[in-house]
């Protein structure tokens, strides 16, 4: 049986994936080798791990302008998340999923990154009358 966890907001297209979470933040300046798609700050939960295809369950975002224009260089050379599910998001990584034409939902009534399994397969729906992600 699926479980269902509503969101405030979401950008991008309705997609399925594998959940790779984590209780840390996301920043597509400081977290990630852009070129080999792995998370590359030793700190972060993540270190080491491919980030490639995966539908992304973290924390917050960080990080400024640069994260914009990462994410739509990312989404041109193909290494780039399936999605981002975050709990907290800022106006800069709204304008770079825009911009890079990529799935984003956030604001959860729940810690997302406690409530879904590492490793789950999802479903993530932005453009649902209430955005959501859905453990299947």
């Amino acid at each position: 049986m699926s479980k269902i966890f509503h969101a405030a907001a979401g950008i991008g297209r309705k997609l399925q994936g594998r959940a790779l979470v984590a209780k840390d933040g996301f920043s597509a300046r400081y977290d990630l080798d852009r070129i080999r798609g792995v998370f590359s700050r030793p700190e972060h939960k993540l270190a080491g791990e491919s980030y490639v295809g995966r539908v992304l369950v973290l924390d917050a975002a960080k990080g400024g302008v640069a994260t914009a224009w990462m994410l739509y260089e990312m989404q041109s050379r193909g290494v780039m998340p399936a999605a981002l599910v975050l709990n907290a998001v800022n106006p800069i990584m709204v304008q770079g999923v825009a911009l890079a034409d990529f799935t984003m939902i956030s604001g959860f009534d729940v810690d997302i990154t406690l409530a879904v399994p590492n490793g789950a397969e999802v479903e993530v729906d932005p453009a649902a009358e209430r955005p959501c992600l859905r453990v299947l």
